[in-house]
């Protein structure tokens, strides 16, 4: 009770406004009852007209249903003026400045993040921007690899989870019918460079598994508090998929109100996403995960040639948006800009520079004192914080 009282004591300076203002309302409606009355006595009118005045029932009962009627929009009007801040015009200010509005400082958002691998740490320096971070580790991962990784990094509010109580093998099926653990490194075996998938689940390689996982607590907790969820960067088949064929916690996800962002792959990945488009990857999570992103962030094709053709030599080849995809665009208005969105199965797709060329040092395990350097193109952590941060702010 004493919020509402506290918030209705706000109009304490309307109220000879008020007042002389439902006096008005009420002479004003005792003079319109008067003309309608008139009309009414002296013009044939349709038998509608006796529907609306409740002609039906008797004129105690008329009153009472008008005035009731009455009351109720005027509360209505009263609470919904309560909630405006009301500021004296009177009152003079020595600085010789009126406050016109107010704007409510926007905190930084509650990130949850669903990806794995290089991409999930990528993604985990996007905690100096939020509140809290919470990166679900893929179902089929130790959590003790992200915490040792991250070890190398200052990360800040920065957590890592486990989706399930214990890790479970994801496979893949192909179009050729092979199936394969998503651990088998498909994307390096040149066997299967011109394959790509078609199925995905949690199971062996018999099929999917039959018992119910059981869901982490925390993992929920994260989705349930989330402001935007973040999928990727990182494989989609590896990273993003296998958290979604979970069913409470896609089911959790597709009941959050969250901002839900997905980061599409730079690149193809030889025999999972070999001739994929952006469309391609957004139709896969529509598919297992049973909902449609709000956004998709799309790397604009600036891709070195040099970088390229390291790339099609390993039969890979950029993922970008092409004008065949395009569904149809929306349009979005503010108060200062108009713009035409893309959208691509009802995700809002944006292009953006997301992504630089490293040289990247890689070491053989055989033999440890042999190593090579090679260019590869990765998302830039500091780009994707920013194209992020734009969304949450338009959203």
């Amino acid at each position: 009770m004493q919020p509402v009282v506290q918030r209705l004591s706000s109009l304490r300076r309307l109220l000879r406004p008020l007042a002389l203002t439902f006096v008005g309302i009420v002479l004003l409606s005792l003079g319109v009852a008067y003309f309608f009355f008139f009309i009414y006595r002296t013009a044939t009118l349709p038998p509608v007209f006796s529907f609306i005045t409740l002609q039906f029932l008797p004129l105690w009962a008329r009153g009472l249903v008008f005035a009731a009627l009455g009351l109720i929009v005027l509360a209505i009007g009263i609470w919904q003026l309560s909630g405006v801040a009301v500021i004296s015009l009177d009152a003079r200010d020595t600085s010789g400045e009126v406050v016109l509005a107010y704007q409510r400082d926007q905190l930084h958002p509650r990130m949850t993040v669903i990806s794995g691998g290089a991409g999930l740490l990528i993604t985990a320096s996007l905690g100096r921007t939020a509140q809290l971070l919470t990166c679900i580790t893929p179902v089929q991962d130790p959590v003790e690899y992200y915490y040792r990784a991250s070890s190398l990094f200052n990360f800040e509010n920065v957590v890592f989870v486990v989706p399930t109580l214990e890790p479970h093998e994801v496979f893949v099926e192909l179009d050729d019918g092979q199936r394969f653990n998503i651990k088998h490194n498909i994307a390096h075996d040149e066997r299967l460079a011109q394959r790509h998938v078609v199925n995905i689940y949690i199971g062996d390689e018999h099929g999917p598994i039959a018992t119910p996982l059981q869901v982490t607590r925390v993992a929920l907790d994260a989705i349930a508090a989330a402001d935007v969820i973040v999928f990727g960067p990182g494989s989609l088949y590896e990273s993003i998929l296998p958290n979604l064929l979970i069913p409470d916690l896609r089911d959790a996800i597709r009941r959050s109100k969250a901002c839900k962002i997905y980061i599409c792959s730079l690149m193809t990945e030889p025999g999972m996403t070999t001739g994929y488009s952006v469309g391609d990857h957004v139709r896969q999570i529509v598919r297992f995960g049973g909902f449609t992103p709000d956004y998709v962030l799309v790397n604009a094709p600036r891709i070195d040639a040099e970088v390229r053709r390291i790339y099609a030599a390993a039969g890979q080849m950029p993922v970008f948006l092409t004008p065949e995809e395009y569904e149809e665009t929306a349009v979005s208005t503010t108060d200062r800009l108009t713009t035409r969105d893309i959208l691509i199965e009802g995700a809002k797709v944006i292009e953006a520079d997301l992504a630089t060329a490293v040289v990247q040092l890689t070491a053989s395990l055989d033999h440890p004192g042999e190593g090579r350097t090679v260019r590869v193109l990765r998302h830039d952590p500091e780009k994707l914080a920013t194209a992020i941060m734009e969304v949450w702010k338009r959203q």
